[in-house]
């Protein structure tokens, strides 16, 4: 489960999915155990949730370069686009709405293009969360 967005930019509406990813890993109780991966670039967390084994990823670069954490992480940890999802922010979404997406287009979002150009791929998930237009 990868949460897009900017890394020095925490707090913000764009990286909203990094927000998502923290919350999660409190809700599974892994928020102490986020660890630098320089592997991928990123910050990783290993949790387990109904018996499947996850691995949350909050990437170290801008929000147009979070595919490539993401392929590396891919490759490292010996996973499918198929078994990716990525959170992110929705402009076209009212603030705090959550739609999920299986596969397409990166619908004008960088991060979710670059994820689709650094995998070659774009059979990932998408869990889009709405930030709304400012």
């Amino acid at each position: 489960v990868a949460g897009l967005g900017n890394y020095g930019l925490r707090g913000t509406r764009h990286s909203v999915g990094m927000a998502v990813l923290d919350r999660l890993a409190r809700q599974l109780a892994v928020a102490e155990g986020w660890r630098a991966d320089r592997r991928c670039c990123a910050d990783v967390a290993l949790a387990t949730a109904r018996g499947l084994e996850l691995l949350l990823l909050k990437p170290r670069r801008l929000m147009n370069l979070n595919g490539l954490s993401v392929a590396s992480a891919a490759a490292v940890y010996n996973l499918r686009p198929e078994d990716i999802y990525l959170v992110h922010d929705d402009l076209d979404k009212a603030l705090g709405k959550v739609a999920i997406k299986l596969g397409g287009s990166a619908r004008g979002h960088n991060g979710v293009r670059s994820c689709i150009s650094a995998l070659h791929s774009n059979e990932m998930t998408r869990v889009r969360v709405g930030i709304g237009r400012p």
